[in-house]
């Protein structure tokens, strides 16, 4: 999985969304599909436009549906609840957390294999 970034910028093409997540194009394509607040403007060459917010909730639903295991329909069920209690964008932010620190710990796997593997080389 590729290192997670915090979105900073407004607006993202699909290519940098992808960058961002780690997703292919055709599994936010399909999502798009699936989850309606998932709906990125074009642009003027029919380009998707992605928002920040937009961003934050494909992260959130990265989260459900990969580390926490829901189904789709279970992923959207628990955004509706999130949404209505109000607790969807601090649940977004706790996912892209969450994601960042298990980039950064399979990072730090792969420096410890590379030590390991020199030292046995050495040795």
């Amino acid at each position: 999985m590729p290192p997670v970034k915090e979105p900073v910028q407004e607006f993202f093409s699909i290519g940098e969304v992808c960058a961002l997540t780690g997703l292919k194009p055709h599994v936010l394509r399909y999502w798009e599909g699936q989850f309606r607040f998932l709906s990125p403007a074009k642009n003027r060459s029919g380009n998707r436009v992605y928002q920040r917010r937009e961003v934050e909730l494909i992260q959130l639903v990265q989260q459900l549906l990969y580390v926490e295991k829901y189904t789709i329909e279970g992923a959207k069920r628990r955004l509706d609840e999130l949404r209505k209690s109000s607790e969807q964008r601090p649940a977004a932010r706790e996912a892209l957390r969450a994601a960042t620190w298990r980039a950064i710990e399979e990072e730090l796997q792969a420096i410890v294999r590379v030590v390991q593997g020199r030292e046995a080389t050495e040795g």
